[in-house]
């Protein structure tokens, strides 16, 4: 099911290491004696077998930065304009931020994530103490991104209501527009954006943070290109409704409703990416908050513009303005928030290595689109086929619809997180704890999945009265709940297993996975037990179902045969190839 569209063991996400800006002598003696204490200690480990297997990637980090510990007392890292390359290492008689130039706009700060233990720690813990902790992270994750995504569905939501008691007519205008604005523009903006699971948790964990803001503002330039053809099919909206024989007045109004609309999309584009800019560093809670504000004024507006006084009355098209105002509204409120109430560990002056680096932004842009967008086709496509079986069916896949879509929410959430924990994690060096969190995962998807399945099957014969009093939508509902209930368990886990995948750089794989099972596999199959072997609208959804457990088996096979140490080898040499200006090494780093 595709999106419509923090809590921790050790300190809060936005917490940081604090530096000590008057350390004396013995700290840096202390400093450089634990440092060799610890090269000693890699050393007569190599042979260990099993328990050394990190061991490699650990040296590695640490021949290219300075120990990070939880509160370290005696380094004081440099700015990264002046960082030449990772392969730097402070000694007990020089002040490292001094050698390289610092200035008063040397950040004293060193971002942190203590939501484990350290490195060191982990090698001695059970994979069952690991997974019980990851458990409580990722429940503290999900829980605001799932806020987050609701609140946002309401946008729309409010849209459809305020407009459905206009007339039939403006209603289906409004739906069909809002199905072409998910096809044609959200989905390939989502898919986009996704590419930032993949550069921006690393990074931030990575001795470069700054890496955050720079890939941000990259993609921001992406996305100012993506929205160029995006804008021409909105702003041509009727001309394609009519070819692909819609009714003349709602191909108009669905026109006019994406005109309108089109005021909001560049800021949905930037919410999209502020949201991940904040998410990679922990504070999960700030699109929580500024949604939250920014739903209930949308509700009004819709009010107002739709059915308010005369004077600002504007009926029909006082939905779509209200969304694209809201949407704004969200983009300016993050601006405020970033600015004023976050640390710039993250940021990154914008500069003319904003331009550089494009290509991999657009490889997995692609992907990602592939990824997310076929997910979000195959289900308009199945409301085509469902509105064939006549209006029954349609109601009823209508009410199937919303609460499949409602209740993927959670596991969608969930992928968000764990694609986070999973970044910060490979940014860190700890490859064992970032194969914990993916198992962590999918077994928290299942969790989640059986409750809604219970949910489903409990209250299977009254569910579609919440939607529809038609007996025979009632009915139709209650008999296909059973499928839905069953189809949920392959849902989530299938949610889940593309955050890791986008953790992983591999939006292309999950853009095969996800082809394959809809457009191959399941939507072929359930149109032929739809109206070749009688089933109707249970035949889609046996389609439907078979594709997704199609996606969840081999999304759960991918994250088994996962070599996390070879995921953190790739972030590392992603984030060394970015001392090296006109390399393209960033890109071969991803694959």
């Amino acid at each position: 099911m595709a999106s419509n569209q923090g809590h921790y063991v050790g300190t809060l996400p936005n917490d940081y290491a604090i530096l000590a800006r008057f350390a004396s002598d013995d700290d840096h003696e202390n400093q450089d004696e634990e440092n060799n204490h610890l090269e000693d200690e890699e050393l007569a480990s190599t042979n260990d077998g099993d328990a050394g297997v990190e061991r490699p990637i650990t040296a590695s980090l640490r021949a290219r930065s300075p120990r990070r510990k939880s509160f370290p007392t005696s380094f004081i890292r440099p700015p990264p304009s002046t960082i030449p390359s990772m392969n730097f290492k402070s000694t007990p008689d020089k002040d490292p931020s001094t050698e390289n130039g610092a200035t008063e706009n040397t950040p004293l700060l060193v971002p942190r994530i203590e939501e484990g233990q350290s490195g060191d720690e982990d090698r001695t813990k059970s994979n069952t103490a690991m997974f019980w902790e990851e458990m409580r992270i990722l429940s503290k994750y999900t829980l605001p991104v799932f806020g987050t995504h609701i609140l946002e569905y309401s946008l729309v939501i409010a849209s459809v209501v305020s407009i459905g008691h206009l007339s039939t007519v403006a209603l289906a205008a409004a739906t069909l527009a809002s199905m072409t604005a998910s096809v044609s523009g959200f989905s390939i903006i989502q898919g986009f954006t996704s590419t930032l699971d993949t550069m921006l948790p690393s990074a931030w964990t990575s001795p470069q943070p700054q890496l955050v803001g720079l890939w941000s503002q990259r993609m921001v330039i992406v996305m100012t290109v993506t929205l160029i053809p995006v804008f021409g099919i909105w702003f041509n909206a009727e001309d394609i409704l009519l070819f692909l024989k819609q009714d003349p007045e709602v191909a108009h109004l669905g026109g006019v409703y994406l005109k309108w609309l089109s005021i909001g999309l560049p800021a949905y584009a930037f919410n999209c990416i502020s949201r991940r800019y904040f998410q990679s560093q922990g504070l999960f809670t700030v699109p929580t908050r500024i949604i939250l504000v920014v739903a209930p004024i949308n509700a009004l507006l819709n009010y107002v513009l739709v059915w308010g006084p005369e004077p600002i009355n504007l009926g029909y098209i006082g939905a779509p303005l209200a969304t694209a105002i809201s949407y704004n509204v969200v983009s300016i409120a993050s601006v405020i928030y970033g600015v004023f109430y976050v640390p710039k560990t993250a940021w990154h002056p914008i500069s003319r290595r904003s331009f550089t680096g494009l290509g991999i932004l657009v490889q997995l842009g692609l992907a990602g689109v592939g990824q997310t967008a076929s997910e979000w086709w195959s289900w308009e496509l199945i409301g085509l086929a469902a509105s064939l079986l006549g209006p029954v069916a349609l109601a009823t896949q209508s009410v199937l619809l919303v609460s499949a879509s409602t209740t993927f929410q959670a596991p969608f959430a969930l992928g968000v997180a764990v694609s986070v924990r999973i970044g910060n994690l490979l940014g860190e060096g700890k490859a064992r704890r970032a194969g914990v969190v993916a198992n962590t995962s999918i077994v928290l998807a299942m969790m989640i999945a059986l409750f809604f399945s219970a949910l489903f099957l409990i209250f299977r014969k009254s569910w579609a009265r919440m939607f529809n009093d038609d007996p025979e939508v009632v009915t139709l509902v209650a008999s296909i709940i059973p499928l839905v209930a069953l189809f949920q368990v392959f849902d989530a886990t299938s949610a889940v297993t593309n955050g890791v995948l986008r953790a992983r750089g591999r939006q292309f794989t999950g853009a095969l996975l996800n082809l394959s099972a809809y457009y191959i596999i399941g939507i072929p199959f359930g149109i032929w037990l739809a109206f070749k072997c009688g089933l109707a609208l249970h035949g889609l959804w046996i389609g439907l179902t078979v594709s997704l457990v199609y996606c969840a088996t081999g999304g759960v096979w991918l994250c088994l045969r996962t070599d996390w140490n070879k995921e953190v080898r790739k972030v590392m040499a992603r984030i060394e190839a970015e001392n090296k200006p006109g390399r393209e090494d960033v890109e071969r780093a991803v694959n």
